[in-house]
């Protein structure tokens, strides 16, 4: 009877294809994950198919992926991405259109420790900073700066090319329309080879890019240089962060998109096909059982790959077959310490005089990469930061969980430790190609273009070009995909 059932409402689903042919817009689509992906991709796709379509969201946690934050003594902090650039142009646009607000900064001046000592301080003055920065490396931060303005300017064509509608099937062609062969070969060539290649010391990669990378995707100068300059493009720029929490973004999108969130693990995509047309069952796991629905369209808005329990998603009527499950990504743990800094092991006996409220490291020591004094995601008008001698709490950045012992170097006492384990950013090099956007006719994998570079605001890069890319394919406007000279193309169109 079972069987019946679901073989009755394979032969609807096809024949509701069947008849949704031509013009018809899609009638279901489904995206798996609800982070910043899934939930931007889900807005986009309703932007261009209009209000009409259905669109069912799967999210095996909780709506914000690694947006999320942790409880300290009832007050929330951001435990995954914490912060965004202010060229984040499609972030920015989401804060405005849910009526968000920018989250107040509270300044705290920076450093970078070696492991015996701090190899650069910030003081409280810019031009002292500069002279300290020349001083210790010579002209080396302004070619590094000059280099990442280069690549930063080039990849904000991207806004322009997506404003025009257009859309790229792969991430190797949307890196070439972008900046053409330097930016494909990016991908396959060390960030410490760019930037010798450009002047830079390698005192100054070892000392300062290195810290920064360690910092926001725990690798060393040895990852590929598209990555490491977006990376380093953030750490240039001024930052922001969204009052009450970033994953406010997510669940504020999915909300205006009315999108239906779904609850469960997908464990199956499977190909059914009718007249040309492709229809795929998306099955799937929760509290109650086993289920599967039916989808014109289904987005892949979470990392597949080898070492994730994502990858237990199979891919079934697919020929040839779809295998994806390439590379590994790199663990990050983060950890709020509730409690009093060990500020005698950074050279500063007496707490009181310890400046600093980001701690960014060198290659050592290797068992934290950085620590910072955090804020809340609600500050008050009235908000102050902690001083260096009270109780504050401090999120730790390390490649594995803190033993008792390293606590114990960094923290005189502690009130209270509570971790995320994130599965954070591919481990560059772990794959040997780059993956494509579209994995068939109409199934696309937004985390693909995380294999060039990781953020947030790429994630919404990538979830505008899926949507684009699903709406050109579906009303086959092939002249809107993986165009070339593309400048050239938006410039007479303007």
């Amino acid at each position: 009877m079972v069987r019946a059932a679901q073989l009755l409402a394979v032969l609807t689903a096809l024949l509701a294809a069947a008849a949704a042919g031509g013009d018809a817009p899609p009638g279901k689509i489904a995206v798996v994950g609800a982070g910043i992906g899934g939930s931007a991709v889900a807005h986009f796709l309703q932007q261009h198919f209009g209000p009409r379509v259905q669109i069912d969201v799967y999210e095996k946690g909780t709506v914000g992926g690694r947006l999320a934050t942790i409880s300290v003594n009832k007050q929330h902090y951001e435990s995954g991405a914490a912060s965004f650039h202010s060229l984040s142009l499609h972030m920015q646009d989401f804060v405005k259109l849910l009526g968000l607000r920018h989250r107040r900064e509270v300044v705290g001046r920076s450093a970078i420790f070696g492991g015996e000592h701090f190899v650069l301080e910030e003081t409280d003055w810019y031009l002292l900073n500069l002279f300290r920065l020349w001083w210790h490396y010579g002209i080396s931060f302004l070619r590094l700066q000059m280099w990442v303005e280069e690549v930063m300017e080039k990849f904000m064509r991207i806004y322009k090319y997506q404003a025009h509608g257009y859309a790229f099937s792969g991430v190797e062609e949307l890196l070439y329309s972008l900046g053409e062969s330097t930016f494909v070969n990016m991908t396959q060539h060390s960030v410490a080879e760019s930037l010798l290649q450009v002047g830079v010391t390698q005192r100054f990669i070892d000392d300062v890019v290195s810290a920064v990378l360690r910092a926001s995707y725990g690798q060393s100068a040895a990852m590929p240089a598209f990555a490491g300059a977006m990376s380093l493009a953030g750490a240039q720029g001024s930052l922001w962060s969204v009052e009450g929490g970033n994953k406010l973004v997510c669940s504020g999108l999915l909300k205006l998109t009315k999108a239906n969130v779904i609850h469960a693990t997908v464990t199956s995509v499977t190909l059914h096909s009718t007249e040309g047309k492709a229809l795929y069952q998306v099955a799937y796991e929760n509290e109650v059982g086993n289920s599967s629905d039916f989808y014109d369209i289904v987005v892949i808005a979470t990392p597949l790959h080898l070492d994730n329990s994502s990858s237990n998603l199979t891919f079934a009527g697919f020929h040839p077959p779809i295998d994806d499950l390439q590379g590994s990504f790199q663990p990050t743990v983060v950890s709020l310490v509730h409690g009093y800094l060990n500020s005698s092991y950074f050279g500063f006996p007496d707490p009181k005089l310890f400046p600093f409220a980001n701690i960014l490291t060198t290659d050592f020591p290797s068992f934290f990469c950085t620590l910072d004094n955090i804020c809340p995601v609600n500050i008050s008008a009235s908000f102050r930061r902690k001083q260096p001698q009270e109780a504050a709490v401090w999120r730790v950045q390390s490649p594995k969980p803190l033993f008792r012992t390293q606590l114990k170097t960094l923290f005189r006492s502690y009130y209270s430790v509570q971790t995320a384990e994130w599965q954070a950013h591919p481990l560059y090099g772990s794959r040997p190609t780059l993956p494509r956007f579209a994995l068939h006719d109409q199934l696309f994998y937004l985390n693909a273009l995380e294999w060039a570079a990781s953020s947030v605001e790429v994630m919404a890069v990538a979830a505008k070009n899926v949507a684009l890319l699903a709406y050109n394919r579906w009303y086959q406007d092939l002249d809107k995909i993986d165009q070339k000279d593309l400048m050239h193309k938006v410039k007479t169109e303007l």
